[in-house]
């Protein structure tokens, strides 16, 4: 269902908003809805079915501005990204019907416990690789059918992930993606393509299921399209690979802090 609610002065925000998210978004490889949704649900009182299909329209043009930057710069690993957006799409459509059978507060308290075991999972394989390295032990090689399986696995649940909560599905994908070794640069493109996979499955099912008020994600859209725009040309001026592990840490420090917002507000 499409609506359009009234303009408020707060909607003000929303294109300052919208840029931090979509330049944090195409800089980690994360369409932006793990921030679009605690933002919109707890400082301006949006309710979370609105704001969740709200979000994924609004992560739409991150994705798409985002994953062609990648692409220019050859952080994008094509063939990965489509066995994980097709599991994704799978998914998607499971999650979409998910999100019509719960309350708001039961949504809230959901994306929270999700944020937290995520962050949980990411944090336990950063230390197995680390106490690896320092005792000197080579890391596990994936097999192919390994790698591929991991990726539909993984997959699959991020597209769950982005139709249930319209949070993008960014946690598994990164999860999944560096858990088969992939370069971190590559990791981020190649999210941003499977985010964008994701988020078009999820919008559609949510279009029966969902409110999507387009008056929001207007002013989101006109500051995040900037910011998608900037992030893949900062992250090529910088070496990133070397501090893989203290990102993948951050990353999952900030999952936990934003789950635990959600779960007591």
């Amino acid at each position: 269902m499409i609506s359009y609610s009234a303009f408020e002065y707060a909607y003000l925000w929303f294109p300052f908003i919208g840029f931090i998210v979509g330049f944090l978004g195409s800089f980690t490889g994360g369409g932006g809805g793990f921030i679009f949704i605690p933002m919109l649900t707890i400082l301006f009182g949006i309710p979370p079915q609105v704001a969740i299909s709200s979000s994924l329209a609004a992560t739409l043009p991150i994705c798409v501005v985002g994953a062609y930057g990648h692409y220019k710069k050859k952080n994008l690993d094509l063939r990965i990204g489509l066995i994980f957006a097709s599991a994704g799409i799978i998914g998607a459509l499971l999650g979409a019907r998910v999100t019509s059978f719960m309350t708001a507060r039961l949504l809230r308290i959901a994306f929270g416990i999700y944020s937290i075991l995520i962050a949980i999972v990411m944090y336990l394989g950063q230390r197995k690789d680390k106490r690896a390295l320092t005792n000197g032990e080579e890391l596990n090689v994936l097999s192919k059918a390994g790698k591929y399986s991991r990726c539909s696995l993984y997959g699959f649940l991020s597209g769950v992930i982005t139709a249930t909560f319209g949070t993008s599905g960014t946690a598994p994908i990164l999860a999944g993606l560096m858990g088969i070794r992939m370069p971190l640069k590559l990791v981020l493109g190649t999210s941003l393509l499977v985010v964008f996979f994701n988020t078009c499955s999820a919008l559609g099912a949510h279009f029966l299921v969902g409110k999507i008020d387009l008056t929001i994600v207007a002013f989101l859209v006109s500051g995040s399209v900037i910011g998608a725009f900037l992030g893949p040309r900062l992250l090529d001026n910088i070496k990133i690979d070397k501090a893989e592990g203290q990102i993948r840490l951050w990353y999952a420090l900030g999952m936990v802090v934003f789950g635990v917002i959600m779960i007591v507000f």
